[in-house]
Protein backbone atom coordinates (compact mmCIF):
# COMPACT_ATOMS: atom_id res chain seq x y z
CA UNK A 1 0.00 0.00 0.00
CA UNK A 2 2.70 2.26 0.99
CA UNK A 3 4.46 1.65 -2.64
CA UNK A 4 1.08 3.15 -4.24
CA UNK A 5 0.90 6.09 -2.47
CA UNK A 6 4.50 6.70 -3.41
CA UNK A 7 4.01 6.04 -6.99
CA UNK A 8 0.80 8.35 -7.08
CA UNK A 9 2.44 10.93 -5.43
CA UNK A 10 5.38 11.12 -7.83
CA UNK A 11 3.32 10.95 -11.01
CA UNK A 12 0.98 13.64 -9.18
CA UNK A 13 4.65 15.99 -8.37
CA UNK A 14 5.76 15.65 -11.90
CA UNK A 15 3.02 16.85 -13.92
CA UNK A 16 2.97 20.77 -13.12
CA UNK A 17 6.96 20.04 -14.53
CA UNK A 18 5.36 19.17 -17.77
CA UNK A 19 2.92 21.14 -18.28
CA UNK A 20 5.44 24.21 -17.93
CA UNK A 21 8.06 24.79 -20.94
CA UNK A 22 11.68 26.41 -21.17
CA UNK A 23 11.62 29.80 -23.12
CA UNK A 24 14.08 28.31 -25.98
CA UNK A 25 11.52 25.75 -26.66
CA UNK A 26 9.22 28.24 -28.00
CA UNK A 27 10.87 31.30 -28.76
CA UNK A 28 14.01 32.64 -30.15
CA UNK A 29 16.04 35.40 -28.55
CA UNK A 30 17.30 35.54 -32.16
CA UNK A 31 14.06 37.30 -33.51
CA UNK A 32 13.64 40.24 -31.38
CA UNK A 33 9.74 42.01 -31.79
CA UNK A 34 8.41 45.46 -31.30
CA UNK A 35 4.54 45.38 -31.31
CA UNK A 36 2.21 48.28 -31.38
CA UNK A 37 -1.54 48.51 -30.53
CA UNK A 38 -4.57 47.68 -28.42
CA UNK A 39 -5.03 45.30 -26.17
CA UNK A 40 -8.18 43.11 -26.86
CA UNK A 41 -7.27 40.17 -23.94
CA UNK A 42 -5.70 40.17 -20.70
CA UNK A 43 -5.12 36.47 -19.15
CA UNK A 44 -3.76 37.16 -15.45
CA UNK A 45 -3.47 33.67 -14.48
CA UNK A 46 -0.83 31.33 -13.46
CA UNK A 47 1.60 29.82 -14.65
CA UNK A 48 2.03 33.21 -17.33
CA UNK A 49 0.34 35.88 -17.86
CA UNK A 50 -0.90 36.69 -21.83
CA UNK A 51 -1.41 39.90 -23.25
CA UNK A 52 -3.64 39.95 -26.49
CA UNK A 53 -2.82 42.57 -28.95
CA UNK A 54 -4.57 44.07 -31.99
CA UNK A 55 -1.16 45.20 -33.66
CA UNK A 56 1.38 45.99 -35.95
CA UNK A 57 4.88 44.10 -35.40
CA UNK A 58 8.15 46.50 -36.32
CA UNK A 59 7.80 44.70 -40.07
CA UNK A 60 4.50 45.95 -40.47
CA UNK A 61 2.36 43.00 -40.07
CA UNK A 62 -1.01 43.85 -38.63
CA UNK A 63 -2.57 40.51 -36.38
CA UNK A 64 -3.96 40.02 -32.82
CA UNK A 65 -0.70 38.61 -31.08
CA UNK A 66 -0.59 36.90 -27.67
CA UNK A 67 2.30 37.97 -25.58
CA UNK A 68 3.46 35.49 -22.71
CA UNK A 69 5.00 37.39 -19.52
CA UNK A 70 6.13 36.33 -16.49
CA UNK A 71 3.83 34.98 -13.61
CA UNK A 72 1.34 37.08 -11.73
CA UNK A 73 3.98 37.07 -8.63
CA UNK A 74 6.70 38.53 -10.43
CA UNK A 75 5.00 40.80 -12.06
CA UNK A 76 3.67 41.98 -8.70
CA UNK A 77 7.49 42.21 -7.33
CA UNK A 78 7.87 44.68 -10.35
CA UNK A 79 5.18 46.85 -9.63
CA UNK A 80 2.60 45.68 -11.71
CA UNK A 81 -1.24 45.19 -10.51
CA UNK A 82 -3.91 43.49 -12.14
CA UNK A 83 -4.79 46.51 -13.96
CA UNK A 84 -2.20 47.98 -15.32
CA UNK A 85 -2.58 46.71 -18.58
CA UNK A 86 -6.49 46.86 -19.37
CA UNK A 87 -8.77 45.87 -22.55
CA UNK A 88 -8.60 48.96 -24.81
CA UNK A 89 -5.06 50.35 -23.85
CA UNK A 90 -2.57 51.80 -26.38
CA UNK A 91 0.84 49.38 -25.56
CA UNK A 92 3.97 48.62 -27.09
CA UNK A 93 5.43 45.45 -26.65
CA UNK A 94 9.19 44.34 -26.77
CA UNK A 95 10.27 40.62 -27.07
CA UNK A 96 11.39 37.01 -28.98
CA UNK A 97 9.02 36.11 -31.33
CA UNK A 98 7.93 32.63 -31.64
CA UNK A 99 10.44 29.98 -32.92
CA UNK A 100 7.54 28.93 -35.20
CA UNK A 101 6.85 32.32 -36.76
CA UNK A 102 3.26 32.69 -35.18
CA UNK A 103 1.87 35.38 -33.93
CA UNK A 104 2.74 35.07 -29.90
CA UNK A 105 5.53 36.51 -28.23
CA UNK A 106 7.72 36.26 -24.59
CA UNK A 107 7.60 39.81 -23.51
CA UNK A 108 10.67 41.16 -22.29
CA UNK A 109 8.99 44.80 -21.89
CA UNK A 110 5.79 46.81 -22.10
CA UNK A 111 5.65 50.79 -23.06
CA UNK A 112 2.14 51.77 -21.61
CA UNK A 113 0.93 54.75 -23.10
CA UNK A 114 1.83 56.90 -20.69
CA UNK A 115 5.70 56.65 -21.69
CA UNK A 116 6.73 54.18 -18.70
CA UNK A 117 8.01 50.87 -19.29
CA UNK A 118 7.76 48.16 -17.45
CA UNK A 119 10.06 44.71 -17.07
CA UNK A 120 6.94 41.94 -17.96
CA UNK A 121 9.12 39.00 -15.82
CA UNK A 122 9.48 36.64 -18.75
CA UNK A 123 11.82 33.95 -18.63
CA UNK A 124 13.83 35.23 -21.44
CA UNK A 125 13.72 38.49 -20.28
CA UNK A 126 16.53 40.84 -19.10
CA UNK A 127 15.35 43.27 -16.97
CA UNK A 128 16.49 46.27 -18.83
Amino acid sequence: MKWNRFATLAVLAGLPLSAHHSFEAEYDAKKPITIVGKVSKMDWMNPHIFIHIEGTDDKGNKGTWSCEGGNPNSLRRNGWVKNTVQVGDEITIEGSRAKDGSNFCNARAVKLASGKRIFAASSGGDGN
